[in-house]
């Protein structure tokens, strides 16, 4: 059963929705590449530590009306990845508490092909045209080059490192 909560976001090659309890498979095996939790987790994601985040991301939409969306392409429905935005409340320093935290993680299958930018462009928009007053921030492991470059074409800027759980975290603000 798919969430009715979550707004449909479509680009010239990808539609983000809402995920569904059937997503589970797909979404694990995206966090079990080396290429996704390198410099995100760090380690695999376990099968119950997936189902959380896919409930934590049902939950943003039904609490904050913003959340996470599954990315696939259009043409074939292959799962891209999931985009989007989380309030986590994280113990990081600096605080991001109160702003929209932007992220974004892909197929390592989808790398490349420009479709970080342009989901995460869309989910940008929809998010001006419905909370224009929050501010957007995005955190990411400095060594994330790829990441970085995303940010930056999407009009994010580099604010400072801070610290998260011991570890150097990039903290980038939009701009747009």
């Amino acid at each position: 059963m798919a969430t009715t909560l979550t707004p449909v976001v479509e680009t010239d090659r990808l539609r983000l929705r809402g995920h569904q309890a059937t997503d589970l498979d797909v979404s694990m095996a995206m966090w079990n590449e080396p290429e996704v939790y390198r410099f995100i987790a760090g380690q695999p994601g376990t099968k119950a530590e997936c189902w959380a985040r896919l409930m934590r991301f049902a939950g943003h939409w039904a609490l904050m009306g913003w959340g996470y969306w599954l990315v696939e392409e259009k043409e074939t429905g292959s799962f891209v990845g999931e985009v989007g935005f989380s309030e986590f409340y994280r113990d990081h320093e600096p605080s991001v508490t109160g702003s929209m935290e932007a992220g974004w993680v892909l197929t390592p299958d989808h790398h490349g092909k420009g479709f970080a930018t342009e989901a995460v462009s869309a989910a940008i928009g929809w998010s001006r045209d419905h909370f224009p007053a929050l501010p957007i921030t995005c955190l990411i492991h400095p060594d994330n080059a790829a990441s970085i470059r995303i940010g930056e074409k999407c009009s994010f800027i580099k604010r400072c490192i801070g610290n998260f759980k011991g570890e150097p975290s990039l903290v980038m603000d939009w701009q747009g």
